[in-house]
């Protein structure tokens, strides 16, 4: 069986992992100190809702005793019963999510009214916990993306707790992969580093964003960013020697050098993520351990070792209680008797898989289930069968030939027809085709033509004008120092005027011709240009990823000015006070993004009335081969304006 089939299953092994406490925000003896204190209650409150949290994945007991004092010392405040409402609901997630559900909404409602960011924290938490009970106990992996997006994030971003938010970041990562958006998880894989990096208390996050990451680099064939994503977590990790977080790691390696076909240093990293996970006493991480430790002892071709970790794993619990547990070890075990060519086992080990799979599953394990069968029947059952089979493909055949030969001309008839819809439809589009492509190229030339200007005035104004404006400045400065002091305060205010009139002269040529997109490239050009737009009054956030510095400078001076008229839309139409500018690049694709919390806009009014800001957009972007998706409603506040285009560069090695 082929190693590119268990990569498969070892993915969904993984998927399977339940990640450990690691150490945590606070101090869990300072939290405990803290009721037996003479306090008032809301503190003690807060400190027994933070002990459920810090114990919930180790003790559920103790956690939930710490979520019933927290409840008790909420009495008498409105704010946190609403909080102790969230807290009930998170104690019935997974034994009762519908009555948990039902309990997140109502401490939303009780919330809301309060305001502050402690309350948009508990708020967010509301909207995250509930999207989670789509996704972990109604399998609806949409809503809780969307959930995340709408409510959860936006709501933990006002809040201000970067930790809290690097992990709604990771959980999104989560959505997004099991719904095969993979790139879209990586992206948000590699904001959640970012934002929980330098956090206090993220080492649990942050580990399971490396794990994650380096899962995704294995299966995609990456196997260096694979490694330097699982040593940054070994790296993190090495304060806590005993930690969980270390099981975790210890698959992901195990799963890397097993798809590396390493298979005697996977089989040491399982040996030693099982022995730490017995001195922790984790049993369900041991036996995740072992069944990866099995398919790298069948990958190794270690048939008989595998077959008996394989048979010790069968008899282990909690692991076979889960169905998709079993589905793995059934499979890893019908292979590995198939191939020691003991063909009556690794019939036993397919019929229980195929007992424990879907309708669509069984299907195609009919064939296999029927391959198995025919081997234990003798050469003239399988010469009956064929004689057989012979036959009615001959009956088939000669009823399908007469099928053929009555519709034949109809369906010629019709295959004629539909080539001359084809090629007046074809000849249509190539001639609405071309004449769009003289528009862009006349669009491109005329930009073009800008651009040299701008950089001819631009220069003329730097090297003539801004030269003369500085000359006349020191002459100034020194009639200022030999004359006397009756005329100093006249030709001081007129000094002031030139330096005015010099840096306003710098401002205008740089906005004509940005020099640091001609020096050091267009990523360092467009944060220089958030930089310029910040104001008190408005906050532009800038997030890159992965812009190649051999892009065309042509090409880069057309995503530059369709950056500049975006920004200055957003802050002079759009009077926003909060803008996120994002720019990643993949292969010779471009993508722009910029969110504002502006005035919106109906998109009607873009077809009916449209500015030479917007035109010049649409042509650089159509220069580019790009397109533009706008999202805005007249009545909301808010824009979100993505564009793609396409760039003439080649992405070195090692870059995804």
């Amino acid at each position: 069986m082929k190693l590119l089939t268990l990569t498969l299953i070892l993915l969904l092994l993984a998927t399977r992992g339940e990640a450990q406490k690691a150490p945590g925000k606070f101090d869990r003896d300072s939290l405990a100190r803290i009721l037996n204190e003479a306090v008032n209650d809301s503190i003690k409150a807060r400190a027994s809702f933070f002990l459920s949290d810090e114990w919930k994945e180790e003790d559920s007991t103790l956690s939930k005793k710490y979520t019933q004092l927290g409840i008790r010392f909420s009495k008498g405040y409105p704010f946190l019963e609403g909080v102790s409402v969230l807290y009930q609901g998170r104690q019935l997630t997974t034994t009762a999510p519908d009555s948990a559900a039902k309990l997140f909404m109502q401490a939303e409602n009780m919330l809301k009214k309060f305001p502050g960011k402690e309350a948009l924290l508990f708020r967010a938490m509301c909207w995250h916990d509930y999207a989670r009970v789509f996704h972990f106990e109604k399998d609806d992996p949409e809503t809780y993306v969307n959930l995340l997006i709408t409510q959860a994030i936006p709501l933990a971003q006002k809040s201000g707790d970067q930790l809290y938010l690097g992990k709604n970041y990771l959980d999104l990562a989560y959505g997004f992969k099991n719904l095969k958006e993979h790139a879209k998880a990586k992206i948000y894989l590699q904001l959640a580093i970012e934002t929980l990096r330098n956090r206090k208390g993220n080492t649990s996050y942050l580990a399971t964003a490396y794990h994650t990451l380096s899962e995704n680099y294995s299966l995609s064939g990456d196997s260096v960013n694979a490694a330097l994503y699982i040593d940054s977590m070994r790296v993190l990790l090495a304060p806590y020697p005993e930690a969980s977080e270390w099981l975790d790691y210890y698959a992901g390696e195990c799963m890397r050098l097993t798809i590396a076909e390493k298979f005697d240093q996977s089989l040491a990293v399982a040996e030693k993520g099982i022995a730490l996970a017995r001195q922790l006493h984790q049993a369900y991480p041991e036996q995740r351990l072992l069944l990866q430790k099995f398919y790298a002892l069948y990958n190794k071709k270690d048939l008989a070792q595998a077959r008996s970790v394989g048979l010790d794993l069968y008899s282990r619990l909690p692991f076979m209680n889960t169905s998709a547990n079993r589905l793995l070890l059934y499979y890893g075990m019908t292979a590995t008797y198939e191939d020691l060519k003991n063909i009556p086992e690794a019939f036993i080990w397919l019929k229980r898989y195929s007992y424990l799979s879907d309708s669509v599953a069984q299907t195609n394990l009919a064939t296999k289930i029927n391959a198995l069968e025919i081997k234990f029947r003798n050469a003239e059952n399988q010469r009956k069968i064929v004689e057989l089979n012979a036959s009615n493909d001959k009956v088939i055949y000669a009823l399908k030939r007469t099928i053929l030969l009555s519709w034949s001309l109809g369906l010629i008839s019709v295959l004629l027809l539909t080539v001359l819809l084809l090629g007046y439809f074809f000849y249509k589009n190539k001639k609405k085709t071309a004449i769009q492509q003289e528009q862009i190229k006349i669009s491109h030339a005329m930009l073009q033509g800008q651009e040299e200007e701008r950089k001819r005035v631009a220069r003329d104004l730097h090297d003539s004008l801004g030269g003369l404006l500085a000359s006349t400045k020191i002459n100034l400065s020194k009639i200022a120092a030999s004359r006397n002091a009756d005329h100093q305060p006249e030709l001081e205010s007129i000094i002031v005027q030139m330096d005015t009139s010099v840096a306003e002269l710098r401002r205008i040529a740089h906005n004509m011709m940005p020099e640091m997109l001609l020096r050091l490239g267009l990523e360092a050009a467009l944060k220089d240009l958030c930089d310029t737009f910040k104001s008190e009054k408005t906050t532009i956030r800038f997030l890159c990823f992965g812009i190649q510095p051999n892009i065309p400078q042509a090409e880069q001076v057309i995503i530059y000015r369709i950056v500049q008229e975006l920004l200055t839309n957003a802050i002079k139409h759009a009077d926003a006070k909060n803008i996120l500018l994002q720019c990643n690049q993949r292969s010779n694709r471009f993508f722009i993004t910029v969110e504002d919390d502006g005035a919106g806009f109906d998109e009607g009014v873009l077809n009916e009335k449209q500015g030479m800001g917007f035109i010049n957009i649409k042509n650089r972007v159509a220069y580019l081969n790009g397109k533009i998706d706008i999202l805005s409603k007249g009545n909301q506040p808010g824009t979100s304006i993505n564009i793609e285009v396409y760039v003439t560069t080649e992405i070195q090695a090692g870059h995804s």
